[in-house]
């Protein structure tokens, strides 16, 4: 609960309210399957029978794997931000934002280089050009 009111947002609260809100869907899927299946057996016999054999459970399977999908995308977002994190730790590196040498994280190398090579003019030849920028997260 602690990492609800977190508005630094340095811990994710989804993977632990995940569960809860695939629930939440299933709860709502099934009053919904059950609403429309009284709703057409109201409308007609014959309807409500192909509501309640055919039509809602295919709805219901297809919105529950549709729903499944889409959590599972975005946990698996969240377990690769937190994997690169631990990634970026390990090798004695700070996360974006958090180094105070680089406040807003590495900065792009200044401008394009110019070509040299007139037979391929978007192929600049190797030692011509802005050194590679070392890298912020080696010691």
């Amino acid at each position: 609960m602690k990492a609800l009111f977190d508005l630094d947002f340095r811990r994710f609260v989804t993977p632990t309210i995940i569960k809860i809100v695939y629930i939440l869907i299933m709860v709502m899927l099934g009053i919904g399957y059950l609403v429309a299946v009284f709703s057409s057996f109201q409308a007609s016999t014959g309807f409500g029978i192909f509501t309640l054999l055919i039509l809602g459970p295919l709805f219901v399977l297809l919105y529950l794997v549709l729903a499944r999908a889409s959590l599972e995308s975005l946990l698996a977002s969240i377990r690769t931000a937190e994997n690169t994190a631990e990634l970026v730790r390990l090798a004695g590196g700070h996360a974006p934002g958090t180094d105070p040498q680089f406040p807003a994280g590495p900065q792009s190398p200044a401008g394009p280089s110019a070509p040299t090579n007139p037979q391929m003019p978007n192929t600049p030849q190797p030692g011509n050009g802005p050194a590679a920028p070392t890298n912020p997260y080696q010691q």
